[in-house]
């Protein structure tokens, strides 16, 4: 395996103990490149910001055969390795203060990745917190957002499978490296996003770095990097999540939060967040509007397609069921006017109508009035 120079240069740089994203950018801006930067010596190296002796050591230890080694790591999990500069890296991630040096991902990231928010919140949550992640999961997946999200239990786990139950994408942005996934319970949840095509496990760890409650909070800036916005669906008021929603703000992502009871312990940290001034979200409109021109035009998109698919009959309806489908296209209308528009029989309307309503086709209102029912109601 022969890697490029620059992804040589990127990975013995990042390997390295004590060279985090923003030593790697300092080293990178002080020389022009990683590839300068490990032609430049110790002795250069000392006179960078946040480099001192034990760094400008670790560099230098740091050899040709560990980056193979890494590589064949990252081969034989199917894991792409990106450096910052690469076409394929994630163009919104690149725009943060301290984006990742390196970017491992095992999957597939897409264009439409590139419309993204984040779901996060606590590991141990409520049911009602469980229920609404994957509810936002799956509207904000229907809608077209690829769900990004950190593959813990709880809140986490709920946003990327509501995500897949939309049919959409999810991205889980892992505090270990890809070696092996975190926690083991969600090894199935988060293989099958892999083994579905539907997204990607991504970090900026080595591959065989284990889990760490320091990496967490690190993590956390990834996920909000990658996304439009984040939602804060539960949260104590000392929480990991809080600190996603600070550097989102940091990062100048939308936040939102979710309400919840002003008695759970689990709601304190959404509902200060909501007090301070984060907009409050109750609907997928609510995510839509403070997202500005992107939102609108994912709203646009939503119309269009609803209003396409209530003009299509649903499979399954006979030839009467389907007369009386079309007729309503003009918009509602009581038994009698159908019956004149179709020609049926009364008594044969009236039961049609009846199997269009059981079946979800057709809703009824009051006065005996029907109409289409749309994918929204």
């Amino acid at each position: 395996m022969h890697p490029s120079p620059h992804l040589s240069a990127c990975l013995r740089l990042h390997l390295a103990a004590g060279v985090g994203a923003v030593t790697f950018r300092r080293l990178r801006e002080a020389f022009g490149s990683a590839e300068a930067a490990l032609q430049a010596g110790p002795g250069a190296w000392r006179g960078v910001e946040g480099v001192g002796p034990k760094t400008a050591a670790a560099i230098a230890a740091v050899t040709e055969q560990d980056v193979q080694d890494e590589l064949a790591r990252a081969a034989e999990k199917d894991v792409q390795v990106l450096c910052l500069d690469d076409d394929a890296y994630p163009a919104a991630l690149k725009t943060i203060y301290d984006p990742p040096a390196v970017l491992y991902v095992r999957g597939e990231l897409t264009p439409a990745d590139a419309t993204a928010m984040a779901i996060v919140g606590a590991r141990r949550c409520t049911h009602y917190g469980l229920e609404q992640a994957e509810r936002f999961g799956q509207l904000l997946g229907r809608a077209g957002f690829t769900v990004v999200s950190g593959g813990a239990r709880g809140i986490d786990a709920a946003a990327h499978r509501g995500a897949l139950a939309a049919g959409g994408r999810t991205l889980a942005v892992m505090g270990c490296g890809l070696s092996g996934v975190y926690p083991r319970e969600n090894a199935r949840l988060l293989e099958g996003i892999v083994a579905e095509g539907r997204g990607a496990l991504v970090s900026e760890l080595p591959m065989e770095i284990g889990v760490q409650s320091r990496n967490f909070p690190l993590r956390n800036r990834i996920i909000s990097g990658l996304s439009l916005g984040v939602l804060i669906v539960e949260a104590a008021a000392r929480s990991g999540s809080l600190i996603t929603a600070r550097q989102a703000d940091e990062q100048g992502r939308a936040v939102f939060a979710l309400p919840g009871r002003v008695d759970s312990v689990m709601s304190q940290g959404t509902n200060a967040l909501i007090r301070d001034g984060v907009p409050l979200v109750a609907t997928l409109e609510d995510i839509l509007d403070g997202l500005g021109e992107v939102g609108a035009v994912v709203a646009r998109t939503e119309e269009q397609e609803q209003a396409a698919a209530a003009s299509k009959p649903p499979p399954g309806l006979d030839e009467h069921e389907s007369r009386l489908f079309d007729a309503m296209a003009d918009g509602p209308a009581g038994l009698d006017e159908l019956v004149r528009r179709t020609g049926l029989p009364s008594g044969q309307a009236a039961s049609a109508l009846t199997m269009l309503v059981l079946k979800g086709a057709v809703r009824q209102q009051a006065g005996n009035v029907f109409e289409r029912r749309t994918p929204e109601a």
